[in-house]
């Protein structure tokens, strides 16, 4: 049963293995149940063990202040269960486990015992070096993925594939591709499929959608072994008000605001967190550590941190409560986030935090003790938006609208920067990454291959959602999978290999990496609206050589173009998005070019180059 030392801990609010004292732990003479519902008249364990009866496994409110317990012999690893909650005004619910480990096939709604002790991790080598792959330094490239729809196997059913099959065939090909992380969109147990995982009910659950707990530690392990981060998208934004989840938990507003102009979000007809509540902060805090313990993750993506942040999201006047000064800020969810950062990384640095955040909200990846929010990076969604709406003109606009490529480098280096292609742009009618592109059907793939060369040279890591990296033609859509037929397509599989070899370039070149976060790490050495061309320097370390990126906008070849770079001998052509290995012209600079003492855009030498039209041209200076 619960110790005094932990009753103590779950009452202060400080219990950071939560997981340990709460919900289903089989032990040697029976299973421990274990749920906080303070209001609650009577509690009950009912399942697959007691016929479902409430009056054979009654639980007692024990050391614990609201916690309900009790031990049943029957139930064991693998048994169903549910709470079943006599409430606060005497009415009836049953409710999932809101610390279960295990959950069924929605959408069926019980618990599962799940036993998640003795794992045989064999990582041991990548955990002990992976802080060298999150370091605002390294190269991090991410694939984002949605699970259920990577990849279906139409020879049995059209499922999608399982934790195991996932283990070979995805890591498989995200290492081929040369990325260094894989995200997951939210594999958290959620009941509805159309949410994608961002409407969680079971925190504690890996999805059994595609396998049970130990299948999903396996998935990971295998990404370790591959060398391959793996992150989390997380939600603690909002929760469904689905009647088996955690709201109205013990017919009291327990984990949510009881006023909806704070509990409740419109956008998403979902339920908020009462972050200012001690209980609910520690659950929350506690399911972050949970994952990196027990699942070995090397971090989290932070779904909607706008949302949490400001207390008149998506709100007209008079529809949200002011702070108790009279403003917008929602301290209490800024609270919350500060302390989940120190949390995680005081439990282990070598993990990482990312937050999804739209606004200008200061200091979101700067450390708690100076002001900020704690996160390791941020995604940099002004970038995205930017840079997004120039390549969707017609290029003979294009001139007109220059700032929007150069504008996001104004703030690149107040924050640490992941720049995000991510699902968000590829849903909902917006069409894939090669239709947003203008144009005939190669003025289309030229484009995109520019903009993916534009992007990976450009200052901040990197993220891709899957699918952008062949250009698939269709958005994406969770029903099915990818069009991996386009992918075997001459131009498809052209920028499928062109995502390949920027990331080797990346990872490969200091420069390109090494000052990501730094605002030393970038120069501008060319910059004409009038052409739509635009050039900068990347630099690493001293003694890295440096890198001369020029990019072409128009579908205008240019040739004897003049550029100034940093340094005089020869400069490599390290990179030409027009290659024919990537579907393009194959017009470029044979190689390398020699630098001339003719100064240039602030530089005492130049080269001339040849531009090809809508295209991205790299320059490594040979050592």
């Amino acid at each position: 049963m619960i110790s005094d030392f932990d009753a103590y801990l779950l009452g202060e609010g400080t219990h950071r293995q939560l997981w340990r004292v709460l919900g289903a732990h089989v032990g040697p003479k029976g299973t421990h149940f274990a749920v906080w519902a303070p209001n609650a008249r009577a509690v009950s364990v009912i399942g697959d063990f007691n016929d479902w009866d409430p009056s054979r496994a009654p639980m007692a409110q024990g050391k614990a202040n609201g916690v309900w317990e009790v031990v049943v012999e029957g139930a064991g690893n693998g048994s169903l269960y549910k709470f079943h909650v006599i409430d606060a005004h005497g009415a009836t619910r049953l409710k999932a486990d809101p610390v279960g480990f295990g959950a069924q096939h929605p959408p069926e709604q019980a618990s599962v015992v799940r036993d998640i002790d003795g794992y045989g991790w064999r990582d041991g080598e990548w955990m002990k070096t992976r802080a060298d792959a999150a370091d605002r330094h390294a190269p991090v490239s991410i694939y984002e993925v949605h699970l259920g729809s990577w990849r279906r196997k139409y020879d049995d059913g059209g499922r999608p594939l399982s934790y195991k099959e996932l283990a070979e065939d995805l890591v498989n090909y995200v290492k081929y591709m040369g990325f260094t992380h894989i995200e997951l969109m939210p594999v958290s147990e959620f009941p509805f499929d159309g949410s994608w995982g961002y409407q969680p009910v079971g925190l504690y659950a890996p999805t059994i959608r595609f396998g049970p707990p130990h299948e999903f530690r396996d998935f990971v392990d295998a990404a370790h072994a591959a060398g391959l981060g793996v992150l989390l998208d997380w939600v603690p934004g909002h929760f469904p008000t689905d009647e088996h989840g955690l709201a109205t938990f013990d017919g009291t507003h327990l984990y949510e605001h009881a006023d909806p102009k704070e509990g409740f979000h419109q956008d998403w007809n979902t339920l908020i967190y009462n972050y200012g509540r001690t209980e609910v902060r520690n659950f929350l805090v506690s399911n972050a550590l949970y994952w990196m313990e027990e699942y070995h993750l090397d971090g989290l993506r932070v779904d909607a941190v706008a949302s949490m942040l400001y207390r008149d999201y998506s709100r007209e006047e008079g529809q949200w409560v002011p702070n108790h000064e009279g403003g917008r800020e929602n301290f209490e969810a800024i609270a919350f986030l500060q302390e989940m950062n120190v949390a995680v990384y005081g439990a282990d640095a070598s993990v990482m935090t990312v937050a999804e955040e739209s606004t200008s909200f200061p200091g979101v990846s700067q450390p708690v003790h100076t002001g900020g929010l704690g996160f390791g990076y941020k995604w940099n969604m002004g970038w995205m938006n930017d840079t997004l709406s120039y390549m969707e003109m017609d290029p003979i606009y294009r001139q007109h609208h220059h700032d929007e490529m150069t504008r996001p480098i104004m703030w690149q280096f107040t924050e640490n920067f992941i720049l995000p292609i991510s699902h968000d742009e590829v849903v909902h009618g917006k069409g894939s990454m090669l239709e947003k592109m203008p144009g005939s059907e190669w003025e289309k793939f030229a484009n995109l291959r520019a903009y993916y060369g534009y992007m990976w040279m450009h200052p901040g890591k990197k993220l891709m959602f899957m699918g952008c990296e062949f250009a698939q033609p269709e958005e994406w859509s969770h029903d099915g999978d990818l069009n991996w037929d386009a992918a075997s397509q001459p131009a498809h599989g052209g920028v499928q290999t062109l995502v390949r070899d920027l990331n080797k370039l990346y990872r490969e070149t200091p420069a390109l990496h090494v000052g990501d976060c730094v605002p030393e790490g970038f120069s501008w050495i060319s910059n004409d609206p009038s052409q739509s061309t635009l050039g900068f320097v990347r630099y690493g370390n001293k003694g890295d050589a440096p890198v001369v990126v020029m990019c072409n906008f128009t579908p205008i070849e240019r040739l004897d173009f003049r550029i100034g770079v940093p340094s005089d001998g020869v400069w490599e052509e390290v990179l030409n998005t027009d290659a024919e290995i990537y579907g393009g012209g194959n017009r470029g600079n044979l190689g390398a070019v020699t630098a001339q003492a003719t100064p240039c855009d602030g530089h005492g030498q130049s080269v001339t180059l040849t531009l090809p039209p809508l295209s991205t041209v790299v320059l490594r200076l040979k050592s």
